[in-house]
């Protein structure tokens, strides 16, 4: 265990250490944080898969107390280097999926034309050996007897992690906060699209029990569809709905309750930071108006952990990067009380 009795929490954080600017190596860590730098298909603003360097150097300016959880840090916190490899294979699908959207918009026929049928065979298979490479690298920490979070990127990021999860843990649920549902099969010729993200989940894994999704706000017919033939195995909270409910005079604990309570016994917290109100997250990839406050969801997955309820990953995504790193200092908040909340429900 990492010699912490040198280690000034109170003081200005070392850049030469890890994320926090906390002093431990991946092996000492409790959680490991896999930042997966990759946004092949996103539909509106780029930018997400650098935002795991962004996020990272905001970490810098976040003060270390939590007596929340004991300071949970204590036993451990480490991010890895982005992959210069699946950057490098993110930009370079991302400017071939750019050109087949931009073809596919004016109505043209992909069949009739080779170099789109290439291209859009090259993205299918980039994001599947992408989904492969994140299972073998959650898979392995989760061996390790690691906790992880991982730190998108796009939507579609955490899809292989979702299946190592399953593979260790058993049946479990997750809860999704986000503008979208992701429910969309195959969105714009993606096979993994960061909108087919659950869609995906729910196809893929059966050890997927519930998908309880909360704070959305904009969605297509099919995706309407697809939650009322689900047999309540997908279970959709409206921005809308909790809205009316709250003017009319509910509490937000009696809402976070109601939704504490589909939950199985084994919960993952998928956050796709657009789930906030855009004052938070301006540069996230696709914005919508309305939202929550950051505090509203951390309140919600504190309402996890007090119902007895086992807290068992999770993953932040979609951060966007601006000119001010708004969104990086938003998102490294939200790494920190995350992480400390899943070392903490774990001890």
């Amino acid at each position: 265990m990492t010699d912490l009795s040198n280690f000034d929490s109170n003081g200005p954080s070392n850049p030469k250490n890890n994320i926090f600017g906390l002093p431990f190596t991946e092996d000492e860590a409790r959680l490991v944080i896999l930042p997966i730098p990759w946004e092949v298909t996103v539909s509106y603003g780029a930018g997400t898969s650098r935002a795991c360097e962004h996020v990272f150097r905001a970490s810098m300016q976040v003060d270390l107390y939590d007596g929340e959880t004991n300071d949970a840090w204590r036993q451990g916190l480490y991010m890895r280097q982005p992959d210069k490899k699946v950057l490098m294979k993110s930009d370079y699908l991302r400017k071939e999926a750019e050109l087949y959207i931009n073809f596919t918009s004016k109505d043209e026929a992909v069949e009739k034309n080779s170099f789109m049928c290439k291209s859009l065979k090259e993205i299918n298979e980039g994001s599947a050996n992408l989904n492969k490479w994140v299972y073998e690298q959650t898979r392995s920490l989760l061996d390790q007897g690691k906790l992880v979070g991982l730190l998108g990127g796009d939507h579609s990021t955490p899809l292989g992690y979702f299946k190592a999860i399953a593979e260790k843990h058993g049946d479990f649920g997750i809860l999704q906060i986000d503008a979208h549902c992701d429910l969309r099969k195959c969105y714009e010729d993606f096979v993994y699209s960061h909108a087919s993200v659950m869609y995906n989940a729910l196809q893929e894994i059966p050890q997927l029990k519930k998908l309880v999704q909360v704070g959305v706000r904009d969605l297509s017919l099919d995706e309407w569809e697809f939650i009322q033939s689900s047999n309540n195995q997908v279970i959709t909270y409206f921005d809308k709905d909790i809205k009316e409910r709250a003017y009319e005079g509910q509490s937000w604990k009696h809402i976070a309750d109601e939704i504490v309570s589909h939950l199985p016994d084994k919960v993952y917290l998928s956050f796709d930071i657009d789930g906030l109100d855009p004052k938070l997250c301006p540069n996230t990839g696709t914005p919508v108006l309305g939202g929550f406050e950051a505090e509203q969801v951390l309140y919600l997955v504190r309402k996890i952990i007090q119902s007895g309820r086992k807290f068992i990953g999770f993953d932040l995504v979609e951060i966007g990067v601006g000119d001010t790193d708004w969104d990086s200092n938003v998102g490294a908040r939200l790494l920190w009380k995350l992480s400390n909340l899943l070392v903490a429900s774990n001890s």
